[in-house]
């Protein structure tokens, strides 16, 4: 937490006062699904800005708890949310040490604002405290190992399932490992408009798992160019299968691929960031471990 703090110092506007420990976090639940047992009231565009002005109001009171679990509603909120939650997102993944998350959210804050944002200094400004921080996670890496790595990855999806746990609010492995890939399949969502590739908007493609009776359960939703939402559906059957997924990305079709692993064929679609499609896969192929052998 130390070296955190002490990369931040810098950054005036976002270390007024020294931030609380990593557990006022734990609030934050990436994938959305678990956003509110009960049916929100008010519509969409209404309740995003009413959970944006809670948020904005946790951020300036510094209660982080509070914010991540504002965060954490919106996610689940199906309509494009305004550019700061990019912001607030990249700074509460930042702090959970979820390099790629954060670099992901604050890159895309900086694209769809441009100079013109709120917080664009002080998006640039943790971007670099990002990449700092992945290199000193391989170093890390690299010495602990003793030995020159082929290729560094650092991968949310190879954390251990305690911190999961904590990070999503639950004690079930396979629940926290649902959630994360729910998180990482809509952060790298695929889109027809490459352009327009933010985290805080609906991907074209979205897809959503969960895990009952010994299956992986993959609903699609797919929004077509007259806007219209079609929903498909089908099983994994986790028994018998390797929890090694394979992923490649095809520069040709803009696009990134999560494989099948019973039979090789494409299972998800994604954007184009390798690292995020990398973890997904990685988390897959631990969800099926977790779900093969749930005790």
């Amino acid at each position: 937490m130390n070296r955190i703090i002490g990369i931040r110092k810098g950054i005036a506007m976002l270390t007024m006062n020294r931030w609380p420990g990593r557990l006022v976090f734990q609030g934050l639940t990436l994938a959305g699904v678990l956003a509110t047992s009960s049916v929100a009231a008010l519509e969409p565009e209404h309740e995003t800005r009413r959970l944006m002005l809670a948020t904005e109001q946790a951020v300036a009171d510094e209660n982080w708890g509070d914010a991540g679990e504002y965060l954490n509603r919106l996610q689940g909120v199906e309509v494009e949310k305004p550019p700061e939650y990019l912001f607030y997102r990249g700074r509460v993944m930042l702090e959970a040490d979820h390099y790629n998350e954060a670099k992901s959210a604050l890159e895309n804050y900086v694209d769809k604002t441009g100079t013109d944002g709120q917080y664009y200094k002080e998006a640039l400004q943790l971007i670099t405290a990002v990449e700092k921080e992945q290199k000193a996670s391989s170093k890390r890496a690299e010495k602990a190992s003793g030995e020159e790595p082929v290729a560094v990855i650092e991968a949310a999806g190879r954390e251990p399932l305690e911190r999961l746990q904590q990070l999503y609010l639950t004690d079930n492995p396979t629940n926290a490992l649902t959630l994360h890939l729910n998180s990482l399949l809509e952060l790298n969502g695929w889109r027809q408009d490459q352009r327009i590739v933010r985290t805080g908007s609906v991907p074209d493609l979205l897809y959503r798992v969960s895990v009952q009776s010994g299956e992986i359960n993959i609903q699609e939703s797919r929004t077509t160019e007259n806007g219209e939402v079609r929903l498909s559906s089908q099983s994994l059957p986790v028994y018998g299968i390797s929890p090694e997924v394979r992923w490649d990305c095809v520069a040709a079709e803009q696009a990134c691929w999560v494989y099948d692993p019973r039979n090789e064929s494409r299972l998800f679609r994604l954007a184009g960031d390798k690292k995020l499609t990398a973890e997904a896969a990685q988390t897959l192929g631990r969800l099926i471990k977790s779900t093969q052998t749930p005790n």
